[in-house]
């Protein structure tokens, strides 16, 4: 997910169930593994000042996401395969548009080191490492983002109607991990609004809804679940402090250009807030 105001936007198998697997992170002794998905919320990408990118993303370590917070809380290693400016259509098919994940790929390096789509890391992986407990997908945002530069901001319903292609890739990614063999945890990430006062048709609010009910559309038919990062991020937003504005809540970076604003990836703080809403997803599903 790169910048962008829709970002501020931002059945072939049956059913699977979780419960087995999800209590395997109740023993402080298991350690499994937990395979991160999607793209730059995944891999807690940080914008910062142009003149100092060439130093600070040489190195992977200097990002953190929700996935290194969600890895302790449950016990799991963590191993985060996701990709700024992943779309659902380039984690398939190194020949679908992205939003800068194949440009970032040829400059620097990302957590986990594969010249492969997102998609063949996965599946091999899964196929060769059965310790995993547990997937998360974070993927959509950034479909958003080109539907929007094609559309254009003034037209909402051009934005929506190509929505659909988003649930269809998901599908076909949720179909293609459970063909592994895998039936463990498949959790997708929906997505926050920035500022939840801008709740209109034409809103980012109502934008984000729409991208994340696509999101979500092909989950249970595998098995997956959904964490409902949209609606915790509100709650918080709707403090009386913040008067619906992510941006006053903390959970957001700062804009490097202007300390003032807000970038629309999450602070640590936000971070923090996703795996926590991850690991309630998963136990209210095990209850």
């Amino acid at each position: 997910m790169k910048s962008s105001r829709l970002l501020s936007i931002a059945c072939l198998v049956a059913a699977m169930g979780i419960g087995g697997t999800a209590a395997a992170w109740d023993d402080e002794a298991s350690h499994g593994k937990v395979l991160v998905l999607g793209d730059s919320v995944a891999f807690g990408y940080i914008a910062t000042e142009e003149d100092l990118v060439g130093y600070f993303y040489t190195r992977p370590e200097n990002f953190s996401s929700f996935s290194d917070d969600l890895g302790e809380r449950l016990h799991l290693d963590v191993v985060n395969a996701s990709c700024p400016g992943a779309t659902t259509g380039s984690f398939l098919s190194s020949a679908a548009p992205d939003n800068g994940c194949e440009d970032y790929r040829e400059l620097y390096r990302l957590h986990v080191d594969y010249q492969s789509t997102q998609l063949d890391f996965a599946t091999r992986y899964l196929k060769s490492h059965r310790d995993v407990r547990l997937v998360t997908i974070t993927l959509g945002a950034n479909d958003g983002l080109l539907l929007e530069q094609s559309c254009g901001l003034a037209d909402p319903a051009c934005i929506v109607a190509g929505l659909p292609a988003v649930a269809e890739h998901m599908g076909t990614i949720l179909a293609e991990l459970r063909a592994t063999g895998y039936g463990g945890a498949i959790v997708l990430t929906n997505y926050y609004s920035t500022d939840y006062t801008d709740s209109t048709q034409q809103g980012i609010t109502e934008l984000t809804a729409a991208l994340n009910a696509a999101i979500a559309a092909p989950a249970a038919a595998y098995g997956a679940v959904v964490a409902d990062v949209f609606t915790v991020f509100k709650t918080v937003a709707f403090d009386p402090a913040f008067g619906g504005q992510t941006c006053k809540s903390g959970l957001l970076n700062p804009e490097p250009s202007s300390p003032k604003l807000c970038n629309e990836h999450p602070a640590l703080t936000g971070h923090r807030l996703i795996a926590r809403t991850i690991a309630r997803t998963l136990t209210d599903e095990r209850d």
